[in-house]
């Protein structure tokens, strides 16, 4: 095993510790909240003196959010990036590649976030980069990203509560991982309007499948559960339990009332990179029931569109879902607290697919 800090603290007594997993992945995710949580203040700072006016708000959204939310920054979804990096540069094994494929699609895709929210503040307005140009851009990435990805895993499907059944998709799997990490992306995207919605269902999906890559990677727990195995999928808890602590310390401060926004720089990267763990661990199936908050408020916005082009009727009051329970009277810790219950339920819905084969 290859890593940073052991490397150059060997493995010698008490030090041991670094060739564990387990002691590896609690190190990432305390290491990411405290770079997080340190470098929050003059970050929040420096993006209000560069951004002004903050990031731009939906004149067609709650009117409530044109007063509480208006002249907040955005694009700090690049405090998170830079916690998780760091973090896991430092406790990963640097010799697996999974890890750096999780690693090259959460920067690619936060670098098409960033680009987008710097359209955004530049020209004041909340459209950004067109999405044809977003979608080619994540798509590219993410069909990179599997086509190492199933040279090492294949190219098979696995269906959760059949023991090692799996759909043979062949070169077509290429297609479907990419678009399972694009989705997903663009799914935690839509998910961020209100604070602290996104960031708690990706920490408690991201806990999920830190337990989930463990279990794959190591032979005799895939074995007793009757999971397919993936040699080295083990060293993505790392990973997750980085974004784990990155969000925690994001969350610090993007806690009602929000003193920054992620923006797409972390919607993106975040989704980006989930979506990256769960097509390694062949658990794509799961990632939508695990994950499923995100994909409800993505059908939301499907559904709503389709409604009203077809019929010249809405379904929802106001898409995402989220605005829909606002429009309603909800208050805004209302819906985020009682989304995150959700995310939690789903959560436990998905780790339970494990034994249930």
């Amino acid at each position: 095993m290859i890593n940073a800090l052991a490397d150059w603290a060997g493995f010698e007594g008490i030090l041991n510790l670094f060739r564990y997993i387990t002691f590896r992945s609690v190190g990432a995710l305390v290491t990411a909240l405290v770079i997080a949580l340190l470098i929050g203040p003059r970050f929040i700072v420096f993006l209000r003196s560069k951004q002004g006016k903050g990031q731009p708000i939906r004149e067609d959204g709650p009117a409530s959010h044109l007063l509480t939310k208006k002249g907040t920054p955005t694009m700090g979804g690049l405090m998170i990036l830079i916690a998780l990096t760091i973090s896991t540069l430092l406790w990963m094994d640097t010799s697996n590649g999974f890890v750096w494929a999780c690693l090259a699609v959460t920067l690619g895709f936060g670098a098409i976030g960033f680009l987008d929210d710097y359209d955004k503040v530049t020209k004041r307005s909340h459209n950004g980069l067109s999405g044809r140009t977003r979608l080619l851009l994540e798509f590219l990435i993410a069909g990179a990203a599997c086509v190492f990805i199933a040279s090492r895993t294949g190219t098979g499907l696995y269906v959760p509560f059949l023991k090692d059944f799996a759909i043979p998709l062949g070169i077509f799997y290429i297609a479907f991982g990419a678009f399972i990490i694009t989705g997903f992306g663009n799914a935690v995207n839509l998910t961020d309007g209100l604070d602290g919605l996104a960031t708690m269902p990706m920490i408690i999906a991201a806990a999920a499948f830190a337990i989930i890559a463990y279990l794959i990677g190591n032979i005799r727990f895939s074995d007793y559960l009757g999971v397919h195995h993936v040699s080295g999928a083990g060293e993505l808890a790392v990973f997750c339990t980085a974004l784990i602590g990155a969000c925690l310390g994001f969350l610090w401060y993007n806690a009602p009332p929000a003193a920054v926004f992620m923006g797409d720089t972390g919607s993106l990267a975040l989704g980006g990179a989930l979506g990256t763990v769960a097509v390694i661990t062949n658990h794509e199936i799961v990632l939508l029931i695990v994950g499923g908050l995100f994909v409800l408020e993505t059908v939301s916005v499907i559904v709503q569109v389709a409604s009203f082009k077809m019929t010249g009727k809405r379904v929802f009051r106001m898409a995402p879902l989220h605005h829909h329970f606002e429009q309603k009277g909800w208050a805004e810790s209302t819906v985020v607290i009682r989304f995150w219950i959700i995310a939690i339920v789903l959560a436990l819905a998905g780790l339970a697919t494990l034994k249930l084969r």
